[in-house]
């Protein structure tokens, strides 16, 4: 019996590391995100270099990155390993703000915390007086940063207040845009992509720890299977004038 269970023990264990290894999440990321964006190895490079130039970014957690540059307008998934290197897990097309046109911010640029301090909700699924689902389809996941200061894309161009959301868009009429600059100074992000971040918990290591505590946030899916490397960090970059071609 007990080579028995020493046999289905070592027959187990790759499956056990490689679930215990953030990078099994690329293959969850390509078979989950029907819309994707294939980067060279040098792009990914030139990303992972930024973020471990970041102090926030410790070891063993994921960490969502955002590009504004109109030439990009991506989001990229990346995981940052106990021995601190950053392994890219996939990337989709986002919109971010278009100035131009009054109550249109910049996205603002910087790194950004996920926390209960800013609960997030769930979309409504209602439609404007233009038709249009501004949160995306029904209970999609609105992630909220709080209140920021960014860039007017109006006016004098000054900074203001902006409440910066993570969100998706309205699948018929809008999703179809992702990739260029179209949002408030919000991250417009695909549905398929909202569902993986929101089933996976990648940033929610605010709502682990209360889950923990035995207090479960009301917005946590019912199917909210968390990863045991989930992270806080929302990061806005513009590559402008260093952007490599995907």
């Amino acid at each position: 019996m007990i080579l028995l269970a020493r046999f289905f023990l070592l027959a187990a264990l790759p499956h056990l590391m490689a679930a215990e290894d953030g990078r099994s999440y690329a293959a969850r990321f390509t078979a989950e995100v029907d819309r994707r964006v294939d980067l060279s190895p040098a792009v990914q490079e030139f990303y992972a270099s930024y973020l471990a130039s970041l102090p926030e970014l410790t070891p063993g957690q994921f960490v969502v990155l955002v590009d504004r540059n109109r030439k990009a307008q991506l989001l990229l998934l990346y995981w940052r390993a106990p021995d601190r290197q950053f392994h890219f897990l996939g990337a989709s097309p986002v919109s971010t703000g278009l100035p131009g046109r009054f109550e249109y911010f910049l996205s603002p640029l910087g790194v950004f915390e996920h926390t209960l301090a800013n609960p997030d909700y769930r979309a409504e699924g209602t439609k404007n007086e233009y038709g249009i689902r501004g949160y995306g389809a029904k209970g999609m996941r609105v992630y909220d940063f709080g209140w920021i200061r960014a860039n007017k894309g109006w006016g004098d161009r000054r900074e203001s207040e902006l409440r910066l959301q993570m969100h998706a868009t309205d699948p018929d009429l809008l999703e179809r845009r992702l990739g260029t600059p179209q949002s408030k100074g919000c991250i417009r992000i695909a549905g398929q992509l909202n569902l993986f971040l929101d089933r996976h918990g990648t940033l929610d290591a605010d709502y682990q720890r209360a889950v923990s505590a035995g207090n479960r946030p009301w917005v946590l899916r019912p199917d909210w299977s968390p990863t045991p490397w989930a992270g806080r960090y929302l990061v806005i970059i513009d590559s402008s004038g260093v952007w490599l071609n995907p």
